[in-house]
């Protein structure tokens, strides 16, 4: 099987080929002989009813400092493809929303890769609370006196805004501390959308671990440790990667919420775990394939492209 894939996301030229999973996603694309396409957010356009997008074919290698290489600008109309890997960074605002929707007109018959219709309905911090038995306490608010009484009764909290990514933005206010006011002010100075508080868990000492389910099946793990004095555990701000199995408990999150993943068409997600706790589930574009294929052995992105090849091989012979 031979495939014309598109990859829409941020610019190649500066991404860390050894951690980056949207660059492994290409490698091995590449190795099944798929024909690749590569194009920015602002290159996709609508016009006449079609989904275009001025693209350049693209060739990669694991070599740093040249990485890749593009062929010239091409208008491609994207119903002419077989997959577009929707693969840019958050943040979720309405220009990446934009773009889940003019996806959505070329999804199934092209396929998306996630599903845009629920990657726009999935964002991380939200869809997690479909699942309210897997998480901490947590509360989603604008309220200040809510956001009090939240915190008057668990003490410890975690603060962050609704649509960050990377860690960015994610503050820990112990029982007592000072700077809540002036924390709250900044957060809804800077940030139009509710606020996401959560419960302490003490056990993010022990690491966040980083759990990738292609169409709903766990498929590895590595745990994410914090550096001494950060309460975050993100690689972005200086968390270390182990080693790690998935416990009976991380089987039963997965048990749990793989089926509702494998039937939005979410082939591709990334879950946070802290301890006993499911703290977010990543579907825009999660990342960790290549520590995880480092660490056991295995090929994470063969295995997403298994599930991709299955899906229009099902689509080809319905």
């Amino acid at each position: 099987m031979s495939l014309a894939v598109a990859i829409q996301m941020d610019p190649i030229d500066s991404i860390d080929i050894d951690g980056d999973s949207t660059f492994a996603l290409a490698l091995e694309a590449q190795s099944r002989g798929h024909r690749l396409y590569y194009y920015l957010p602002r290159d996709l356009s609508m016009t006449h009813g079609r989904v275009v997008a001025r693209a350049h074919a693209l060739t990669v290698k694991r070599s740093k400092g040249d990485h890749f290489s593009l062929g010239g600008e091409e208008l491609i109309d994207l119903a002419d493809l077989d997959v577009v890997l929707l693969r840019q960074d958050p943040p979720f605002d309405m220009s990446y929303i934009t773009t889940t929707h003019l996806l959505e007109q070329v999804h199934p018959d092209t396929l998306v890769v996630n599903d845009p219709h629920h990657v726009r309905n999935a964002p991380e911090k939200l869809f997690v609370t479909h699942f309210p038995d897997l998480m901490p306490p947590t509360l989603i608010s604008s309220n200040k006196r809510e956001i009090l009484a939240f915190r008057e009764t668990y003490g410890d909290i975690i603060m962050k805004p609704l649509y960050g990514n990377g860690g960015a933005g994610v503050f820990r206010l112990k029982a007592g501390d000072e700077n809540f006011s002036s924390l709250f002010e900044m957060f809804t100075e800077f940030y139009r959308e509710p606020i996401v508080v959560q419960q302490y868990l003490p056990d993010v000492r022990k690491g966040d671990k980083r759990i990738i389910l292609v169409d709903g099946v766990p498929v590895g793990a590595i745990n994410r440790v914090p550096p001494e004095g950060e309460a975050r555990s993100n690689m972005h701000v200086g968390g270390r990667a182990e080693k790690v199995g998935l416990s009976a408990r991380d089987e039963e999150i997965c048990a749990a919420i793989g089926p509702a993943l494998a039937e939005r068409g979410l082939i591709f997600v990334g879950i946070d775990v802290i301890g006993d706790y499911l703290t977010e589930i990543n579907v825009t574009s999660p990342t960790g394939i290549q520590e995880i294929d480092r660490f056991d052995g295995v090929n994470l992105s063969g295995m997403v492209w298994d599930a991709i090849e299955n899906r229009i091989a099902g689509q080809q012979a319905a």
